[in-house]
């Protein structure tokens, strides 16, 4: 009799484990689903600017309307006179939500171009 008992008792045990961990396998699911959902909405537009030196390529990554990054990834512009520019517009892009920002002082023409790129990867975007 008491082997009876154990052998029922071990079986709802290991009923208990199995349906349990079920559980926590479709909650899993569904949180993998929710991050995929959001990673999706993500999108990322390119945009080409005239520089002084040559094109400057940015990628500017979008969720929904709202500018999330700026990233010039390509340019030709002379060292130490463009940084700034390169460095500073597209921070001031994403915080203004806008390209109507100032522009970078001893790098104008870096500026302008950064914000035509940006304004072609927004026209490609919908915004």
């Amino acid at each position: 009799m008491k082997k009876k008992i154990a052998i029922v008792a071990v079986i709802a045990l290991f009923a208990f484990v199995l349906v349990g961990c079920g559980g926590a396998e479709e909650a899993s699911e569904e949180a993998v689903d929710t991050t995929e959902e959001a990673v999706e909405q993500v999108d990322i537009y390119t945009g080409i600017g005239e520089g002084h030196e040559g094109d400057i390529e940015v990628e500017v990554e979008i969720d929904g309307d709202e500018i999330l990054e700026v990233r010039v990834i390509d340019h030709q512009e002379t060292e130490g006179i463009a940084d700034p520019a390169i460095e500073e517009l597209p921070s001031a892009i994403v915080d203004a939500q806008s390209t109507d920002v100032d522009t970078v002082s001893g790098a104008t023409k870096t500026s302008e171009a950064i914000i035509e790129a940006v304004n072609e990867a927004l026209v490609e975007a919908g915004i």
